[in-house]
């Protein structure tokens, strides 16, 4: 087969998952492998396609390999997939599959959007390998690595992969009215979006918003902003912080942005994504490394498309916000009643921040965290800004330091694996979990009455 590798690292040759593809390349001699370093050299791409397009025209397979960064690929990856589609490059009965490495930190809508991509370009996807980041210097990670290659040549030769869902079809984007703004606002909520001239749809959500949101309103186009490029995954900013870059991102993303009282994101759903810039502006927070600085700020969204339809994003915007401790007060799209989804999440905004309510995590945001925790402790040395920020907010919850509990335990697996003991017991056992409850509702009735 001719395998073309889209390396989507910015790192280039440096790139850890690339070791794997070399490896691959090593014991399987009989396939030709070409590496095609899309994440490195995307301006070059930008302004001529004709490498990459030739290279994809001749390849039996393309193998998607890059790095995880913020739920998804780097945007550099991002960029390139938009620019595949803009030249309508045939790829129509081609096989591909893809293979990242990463902490396994939302590894899974990474993926996703990977496959998702495939079936618009017509591709035949199978299954991609997710590995550790170092899981190519383990047995059993070589082992992982032949044996998805294996199953890759398998699946060619067989003319086997995975089904296609029915297209989704187009969206019937209902336009929002815009009603006269009343009195004037106080306070500071920021709109972060990527909107392009000629977007009337996405501008009239907004506009709409601003009108009926009753706190004071101001907008960041990133778009507008000049970002030099996108995370390089150089860890410059894991130790004081301070992005390799010399925009001035980093300063403008806690100065102009995370220091209002919430964000709201509004973007037109590009690529089953928030498009190649948002994802920009998303790896580029980066400069905040593992920290969830906007710990209860409460965020919101607009959305433009066909946003039921696209469960993964869905998965990403909960997921971003469970991880981040904020919370979500809703994902107003046009898809029907638009004025009504707008005015809904406004209000759930405004009791947020009036209520300054944060719900629990649930398995996304405690999952996510128990990742980055396990994470930021073996790294610490390098990490050193995360690692003191996790220190001080209590974020080190490793399960060793309950030993009492890990005691008691010890305790009730003795009883219960004595049978006499155990029969004896009867529903004492379901009674014993219920006293601390018992004891609390004892406390509230004698509240009540005094």
């Amino acid at each position: 087969m001719r395998v073309l590798v889209l390396n989507g690292s910015p790192k280039g040759d440096y790139s850890i998952t690339l070791q794997t593809i070399k490896f691959l390349r090593i014991k399987n001699p009989e396939h030709e492998f070409e590496v095609l370093n899309v994440g490195k050299y995307i301006r070059k791409f930008e302004k001529d396609f004709s490498q990459p397009k030739e290279a994809l025209e001749k390849a039996d397979l393309l193998l998607f390999s890059y790095p995880v960064y913020t739920f998804i690929a780097p945007c550099q990856l991002h960029r390139f997939i938009e620019l595949m589609k803009q030249n309508n490059v045939d790829l129509s009965g081609k096989f591909a599959t893809q293979l990242s490495t990463s902490k396994h930190f939302y590894d899974v809508t990474a993926h996703r959007y990977i496959e998702d991509n495939c079936y618009d370009m017509g591709l035949k996807y199978i299954r991609g390998l997710s590995a550790d980041m170092d899981d190519l210097l383990t047995e059993k990670g070589q082992r992982e690595a032949l044996d998805f290659f294996s199953f890759v040549c398998w699946s060619v030769r067989n003319n086997s992969f995975e089904k296609a869902p029915q297209a989704m079809p187009a969206p019937k984007n209902i336009p929002a009215t815009v009603p006269e703004s009343t009195g004037e606002k106080k306070g500071d909520v920021v709109i972060v979006t990527d909107c392009e001239e000629g977007e009337t749809q996405l501008k009239a959500m907004i506009d709409r918003f601003r009108a009926v949101f009753p706190l004071k309103t101001r907008i960041v186009n990133i778009r507008e902003y000049p970002l030099s490029g996108g995370c390089l995954g150089c860890f410059n900013c894991a130790v004081s912080g301070k992005c390799v870059y010399k925009d001035g991102f980093d300063e403008f993303l806690r100065g102009s942005i995370q220091s209002a009282q919430a964000i709201v994101y509004a973007f037109t759903i590009k690529d089953h994504s928030m498009g190649a810039r948002f994802k920009m502006y998303d790896d580029r927070q980066f400069c905040n490394g593992h920290r969830t600085v906007t710990m209860g700020m409460p965020f919101g969204y607009l959305v433009s498309g066909n946003y039921s339809k696209e469960m993964n994003l869905q998965t990403i915007i909960e997921g971003r916000a469970q991880v981040g401790g904020n919370f979500l007060a809703g994902v107003a799209t046009d898809e029907t009643d638009t004025d009504n989804e707008i005015d809904k999440m406004a209000a759930r905004l405004v009791y947020a921040l009036e209520s300054k309510y944060t719900p629990p995590q649930n398995f996304l945001g405690v999952g996510g965290m128990k990742i980055f925790r396990d994470l930021i402790w073996q790294m610490q040395g390098m990490m050193r800004a995360d690692h003191k920020f996790y220190k001080a907010h209590g974020q080190y919850d490793f399960p060793h330091k309950r030993m009492g509990r890990i005691i008691g335990m010890y305790f009730v697996g003795a009883l219960l694996a004595n049978d006499k003991i155990k029969s004896k017991m009867g529903n004492k056992m379901n009674e014993g979990m219920l006293m601390p409850y018992k004891k609390l509702f004892d406390k509230l009735e004698k509240d009540n009455k005094k």
